[in-house]
C-alpha cells in the first residue's frame, strides 16, 4: 500500500498571504519520508478548492523542490482545456521533474466551470476520453492533424519532448461504476473517494475495474486504484476528534455550497447526479453536517491515532485499494498538519512493501514452527 498527499483547501480567503506555504512544506516532508506522490486538483470560481485553478502550475512549482515524489494532477478537468496545450504543459513539467508526472483526467460536473467551453458540458465524458487519446498520441511523439486559421490542415508535433515514453494516466470516478469499467477499458488507473459509497460498494466497483482490464487485454494487477481520504492523525483519538470536528464541518459546508451553486445553474452535482435546487433549512444543515462528520471520522477517513487507522487500511488493502491519497488541508493549521504528517508517516511505514514482506516472512516462520511442534 502506497501513501501520497493531496490538496483541496477550502481556505482560499484566509491566511497570511502565503497560501501555498503548506503545499510546499508538506511536499518536501513527503518527498523526504518515502511517500509515493503529491496530488493537486483543478477547481474554479469558488472557495472550495479555489487555490488550485491549474494543476500544471502547482506541479511545476513542486517539481523544483522535490526529487522522488510522483507529481500528479488530481484531477485535470480536460474538457476545460485544449488537449494540445495539456500535453505541452505537462511535458514541460515532466522535464522539470526529470520524468515524474502523472495525470488523473476528470470530465467535470460543475456547469459553471464550463464557461471556458460551454458547448462541451453535455458531451464532457466522451470529450474527455477523446482528449486522453490525443494526449497519449502527442506524448508518444505522433503528429496530429489540425486546421489552422486559413482552413489548411497542418501536422502538429509536441515540443518539448517529454522524459517519460508514456504518460501515466488515471481516470477520476466520483463513484460511477461505469467510469471504473471505462477506465479499465483503456488501461488507465483509477482515482476515487468514499463520498456516496462505502467499502463494500467500492469493492464491487474495483472488481469491475479489474475485470474490465482483463477483458481488454490489460494485466489486472497492474492497474492502480488510488483512494482519497481526508487525513489528520495524532497521539490521542479524542484530541484529534475535537481538533478536526469544527473545521471539517465547515469544509463540508463549503463543498455543499459548491454543489448547490451548480444545481441552481441547471447542472449536475458531483458524481453526475441531478437534484432540484433548493435551500437546506439551517437546522437540517447542522444535523446533516454532524451526521456526515461522524460517518467520515469513524468509517471513511484517516482521523485518529495510528492504531485507530491501521485496521481501516488493512480493509482497504483487502478490497484492492493500492494507494491512499491523504487529503490534509481541510483545516487551517499549518503547524498541526505538518505534525500530523509524522503520524501518517508512521502508518505509511507499517504498510510499506518491506514491512509487509517482513510480516509475511514472520508469519511463515511462525507457521513452520507450529508444524514442527
Amino acid at each position: 500500500m502506497d501513501f501520497g498527499i493531496m490538496f483541496f483547501s477550502s481556505s482560499g480567503e484566509a491566511g497570511n498571504g502565503n497560501k501555498y506555504g503548506l503545499l510546499l512544506e508538506a511536499a518536501k516532508f513527503a518527498d523526504q519520508h518515502g511517500f509515493r506522490c503529491v496530488w493537486t486538483p483543478e477547481r474554479h470560481f469558488h472557495p472550495f478548492g479555489g487555490l488550485f485553478p491549474n494543476p500544471a502550475i502547482t506541479s511545476a512549482a513542486l517539481s523544483t523542490i522535490t526529487s522522488h515524489l510522483q507529481i500528479r494532477a488530481g484531477s485535470l478537468i480536460s474538457p476545460l482545456h485544449n488537449p494540445i496545450r495539456i500535453t505541452e504543459e505537462w511535458s514541460v513539467v515532466d522535464n522539470l521533474s526529470a520524468g515524474r508526472v502523472a495525470v488523473s483526467f476528470g470530465s467535470g460536473w460543475n456547469v459553471n466551470d464550463f464557461v471556458f467551453f460551454p458547448e462541451r458540458y453535455a458531451t464532457r465524458q466522451a470529450t474527455m476520453y477523446e482528449q486522453v487519446q490525443m494526449v497519449q498520441r502527442l506524448w508518444r511523439g505522433e503528429p496530429v492533424k489540425q486546421t489552422n486559421s486559413l482552413g489548411k490542415e497542418v501536422e502538429i508535433t509536441l515540443y518539448p519532448k517529454p522524459v517519460q515514453a508514456e504518460l501515466p494516466i488515471w481516470v477520476t470516478s466520483s463513484g460511477n461504476a461505469e467510469t471504473f469499467a471505462s477506465a479499465g477499458a483503456i488501461g488507465a488507473n483509477v482515482l476515487t473517494h468514499l463520498i456516496g459509497q462505502d467499502i463494500a460498494t467500492l469493492a464491487q466497483k474495483i472488481q469491475r475495474y479489474r475485470d474490465s482490464l482483463a477483458n481488454h487485454d490489460f494485466d489486472p494487477p497492474q492497474g492502480t486504484v488510488s483512494l482519497m481520504l481526508h487525513t489528520y492523525m495524532g497521539a490521542d483519538t479524542e484530541t484529534v476528534k475535537a481538533k478536526v470536528k469544527a473545521p471539517f464541518r465547515e469544509y463540508l459546508r463549503s463543498a455543499i455550497s459548491l454543489e448547490e451553486q451548480s444545481a441552481r445553474s441547471g447542472g449536475a452535482i458531483s458524481g453526475g447526479h441531478r437534484i432540484d435546487p433548493h435551500d437546506i433549512p439551517t437546522d437540517v444543515m447542522e444535523d446533516l453536517l454532524d451526521l456526515t462528520f461522524e460517518r467520515y471520522f469513524h468509517t471513511a477517513a484517516l482521523m485518529g491515532t495510528v492504531s485507530d487507522c491501521t485496521e481501516f487500511i488493512w480493509q482497504l488493502k483487502d478490497i484492492g485499494v493500492d494507494e491512499v491519497a491523504c487529503l490534509i488541508d481541510f483545516l487551517d493549521d499549518y503547524d498541526g498538519i505538518l505534525e500530523s504528517l509524522r503520524y501518517v508517516d508512521e502508518l505509511r511505514a507499517q504498510f510499506s512493501a518491506q514491512s509487509i514482506s517482513q510480516k509475511a516472512k514472520a508469519a511463515v516462520v511462525s507457521f513452520t514452527e507450529e508444524l514442527q511442534d
